[in-house]
């Protein structure tokens, strides 16, 4: 047998191995986390929501950001506004539970169609729409797209701008090849996933850390199935096109809202993502010492703010 055969012989076992503990490493992250509540089909896929609070109250939909699920709203912040909002939280189209059939649905236009069809499924008129991160993005997406949805804006931490860079802990998603996508998604991306968590948290919420119970309570077990991969390197990579393109559509807003940042945000840049949208009327706060995923650290000031928003909307 020639050494070369032999070579890629290894090089097979070492990949069909990594395929079966990706597959290991799914089971038991939806084990771990199972649905949490009812789907909906759209055009394009399927929409997981847990419906929360007073149904007679007006309507409040959350919106998550990149690599993440429902569950970064459910931590905290839901339990905050329930008695007086009847709360619509989802998983965003091609996260969590959520299921989006072609990568390139995860355009922001698509994704807002997407939950718009979901509201009209549910009978839900205008609500006010928060967004988290990339979830903002969306909710700016909704609001240009299906103003008619969409009474007012509460964008945290939101992605409104091109960033130069990358930040790092997703430049592993960068993949825009959808066949190479999938092969790493099945073999590289859990196990790397798995071993580099600590890091990747670390800088997600820095200069805060990372709360213990994240894996579980927050349902980040969840990113270690293809399918999340699948889901956030889709949604990187089809913003090259989709969010310059929103970007020069910001004069058109109509919904009123309002920004809230992390003072201290390492991941998006709090003056060019969260300050910029002063120009478009909306209104920006930042909150000192904190970092980016404020759902989880700083609850009590998101709800605050939902609910200023909220007050304000005609």
């Amino acid at each position: 047998m020639s050494l070369l055969l032999i070579l890629l012989l290894l090089l097979v076992a070492a990949f069909a191995g990594l395929y079966l503990w990706s597959r290991s490493l799914a089971r038991q992250a939806r084990a771990m986390v199972p649905p949490a509540g009812q789907v909906v089909p759209v055009r394009g896929g399927s929409i997981h929501y847990v419906e929360i609070g007073n149904p007679e109250a007006p309507p409040l939909l959350l919106i998550h950001g990149i690599a993440a699920q429902l569950q970064h709203f459910t931590y905290g912040v839901t339990d905050l506004l329930r008695d007086d909002y009847r709360l619509i939280v989802i998983d965003r189209p091609g996260s969590g539970y959520s299921d989006r059939i072609e990568d390139t649905d995860a355009a922001l236009p698509v994704q807002a169609r997407m939950i718009a069809e979901f509201l009209d499924a549910k009978g839900i008129g205008p609500c006010v729409v928060a967004g988290h991160s990339l979830g903002g993005a969306v909710t700016l997406a909704l609001a240009l797209d299906h103003p008619e949805k969409v009474r007012a804006m509460a964008l945290i931490a939101p992605l409104t701008h091109v960033q130069e860079e990358i930040p790092a802990i997703f430049k592993g998603l960068e993949l825009r090849n959808r066949a190479m996508r999938r092969f790493v998604a099945n073999t590289l991306a859990l196990p790397v996933g798995k071993a580099t968590a600590d890091k990747v948290l670390a800088f997600a919420f820095a200069p805060e850390s990372p709360v213990p119970d994240f894996m579980t309570r927050a349902a980040a077990v969840l990113g270690l199935r293809p399918e999340a991969f699948i889901g956030a390197s889709s949604d990187l990579v089809t913003l090259e096109t989709a969010l310059p393109a929103q970007v020069a559509r910001y004069g058109a807003l109509t919904p009123p809202g309002a920004v809230l940042y992390g003072a201290g945000d390492v991941l998006l840049n709090p003056a060019l993502q969260g300050e910029a949208m002063r120009a478009y009327g909306l209104r920006y706060e930042t909150l000192p010492g904190r970092g980016h995923m404020l759902p989880i650290t700083a609850p009590a000031e998101v709800a605050r703010f939902i609910r200023e928003v909220a007050s304000s909307a005609p």
